[in-house]
């Protein structure tokens, strides 16, 4: 399965309110809270960072503002993203392989990916549960292919 499968999964599914196709960011200078209160609001685990809306700059977790909170205390709300963001942001494109990029999340221990075009705007951004889910999927679709060569259907 490709990543731009994952994608399309994505948009027939579709996630309570937020429309499938719908990339989520927020600008470098915004604070932590700004940053909190999206990632509430939209029921999301990572936020893109990008100063224009299209290139990825950085991307913020969850994980990322408990780590700030355990760190600083209440004070970090005030702290702008770019401080605390990951600026080295892995980033995939739609001819991708799942399993590759499945593994790649896993190895480098985070949970979503934006994908890019060739000019490095963002097209989407895939989740380690969609990454998941599809790699379930192809599995199922295998089985029962396998199933029926056994029962001779």
């Amino acid at each position: 399965m490709l990543v731009k499968q994952l994608l399309s999964m994505k948009e027939s599914s579709g996630k309570p309110g937020i429309a499938a196709a719908t990339i989520v960011t927020i600008k470098p200078d915004a604070t932590m809270a700004d940053a909190a209160r999206l990632l509430s609001e939209q029921r999301i685990g990572a936020v893109v960072v990008s100063s224009d809306g299209k290139t990825p700059v950085g991307i913020l977790s969850e994980r990322d503002i408990v780590r700030q909170l355990a760190k600083s205390g209440a004070e970090m709300l005030s702290t702008k993203i770019a401080d605390v963001m990951t600026t080295e942001v892995q980033t995939c494109t739609t001819g991708e392989d799942a399993l590759a990029i499945l593994e790649r999340m896993t190895e480098g221990r985070f949970r979503h990916l934006p994908v890019v075009n060739a000019e490095g705007h963002m097209l989407g951004v895939v989740s380690i549960g969609d990454a998941v889910s599809g790699r379930l999927k192809e599995l199922s679709a295998e089985k029962e292919a396998l199933t029926g060569m056994i029962m001779g259907s």
